[in-house]
């Protein structure tokens, strides 16, 4: 049995592994051969491209390498028409995967498409493009599965590996000791984003917020995870100009860990929400973005909400803040709400569970078993 994969980002790279992992247990000795990143050669995948060709970050350096990541496409397509696989898997990255999979998917070849797009958010003229590109979309969220089948796409929810790789209790204790922090310190975390755009609109107002909130409650301290150096310059020029007297202590490269030993978390919409959700601990969501791109955005994203926790529960379970509404007041008064009601975090803390077992799947070998389902009736 041979499959085709391609994976076009760092975090593609991880899920492939996985799946690939799980593949190889129910298939010992299927063949896996595509565009690989480090994670998925040790996890035995060949690697007919290596995925640095394909795996640029940000709009400008995208933009820069299209025509190589265009030749690289037509290359990995026409290995794949030469040694046509059994199947393909596309790992999210759906700008060059979707494509790829429409057109060998018109040879004849089973596809698969692993992590959908945010078509349920936004530009849904996408699920044209899809139904004719995928055999079997697989999701990692329930409402993502719910969203496909009203539009007639073969679908499977298979759970999310998140909520697989994070403990059903917080470990708050191991995750101060491993970060130094203070056991008895009421802890704020702040994430006011990883893109440099996100830390310009919301850095000052989480800011602002923070000291509003440590006025009420003197003992708070806070501490801050940025994704690089860059970022951390960026955030610190910040908070020098807005709030210098605030304790603030910034991490690079150890947001998970920050969200697991804070007490509350106020954070950008994004991944980020999930996390602090399967973490269990008690959120405030805001987003804030140039007048413009808001109201281009207000006219094409079709959610109620905009945070994963609330669009998982089909209601507002935390409180979100979007442009204008995202100001200091709103998302102090909100912060301080949980702060001064134990009995409110604790019912937070029951709706996330359940919502941590919803998705707690075993996201891999689920993945795993529907694609090898699909080649079995193929």
């Amino acid at each position: 049995m041979r499959i085709g994969i391609v994976a076009g980002e760092h975090s593609g790279d991880q899920l492939a592994a996985d799946l690939i992992t799980a593949l190889r247990k129910f298939q010992p000795d299927i063949e896996i051969e595509g565009i690989a990143g480090p994670q998925m050669l040790k996890a035995g995948c060949k690697a007919i491209i290596p995925m640095e060709q394909i795996a640029y970050m940000g709009l400008a350096e995208i933009i820069k390498h299209i025509p190589a990541i265009l030749k690289v496409r037509k290359q990995i397509l026409q290995h794949f028409l030469a040694n046509p696989p059994d199947i393909f898997i596309g790992v999210d990255a759906p700008d060059f995967n979707l494509t790829l999979e429409e057109k060998l998917k018109g040879h004849g070849i089973k596809t698969v498409h692993y992590v959908s797009p945010s078509v349920w958010a936004w530009r849904q003229g996408r699920l044209k493009k899809i139904a004719r590109a995928v055999d079997l979309m697989l999701t990692l969220l329930p409402f993502e599965a719910q969203f496909y089948l009203k539009k007639n796409i073969p679908v499977e929810f298979v759970g999310h590996y998140l909520a697989d790789q994070i403990a059903l209790e917080n470990d708050t204790y191991f995750a101060r000791q491993t970060l130094n922090l203070p056991q008895a310190a009421k802890i704020m975390a702040l994430l006011p984003g990883s893109r440099s755009n996100e830390i310009h609109y919301l850095s000052e107002v989480f800011l602002q917020a923070a000291k509003k909130c440590q006025a009420h409650e003197r003992s708070l301290i806070f501490i801050v995870p940025m994704v690089n150096e860059a970022r951390k310059k960026q955030f610190i020029d910040r908070w020098q100009q807005v709030a210098p007297e605030l304790p603030i202590t910034i991490f690079v490269g150890q947001s998970p860990k920050v969200m697991q030993a804070a007490d509350i978390i106020l954070l950008a919409s994004g991944t980020a929400t999930l996390e602090a959700m399967l973490f269990k601990k008690p959120m405030v969501v805001a987003y804030r973005m140039a007048p413009l791109s808001y109201a281009i955005a207000k006219r094409l994203v079709k959610t109620k909400f905009i945070a994963l926790p609330n669009l998982l529960a089909g209601k507002q379970i935390v409180p979100e803040f979007i442009q204008q509404e995202a100001n200091a007041e709103n998302l102090a008064s909100a912060l301080l709400d949980f702060l001064n009601n134990p009995a409110k975090e604790q019912n937070l803390q029951n709706e996330f569970l359940k919502l941590h077992h919803e998705l707690r799947l075993n996201a891999s070998e689920h993945a795993a078993q529907a694609i090898l389902r699909l080649l079995r009736l193929s």
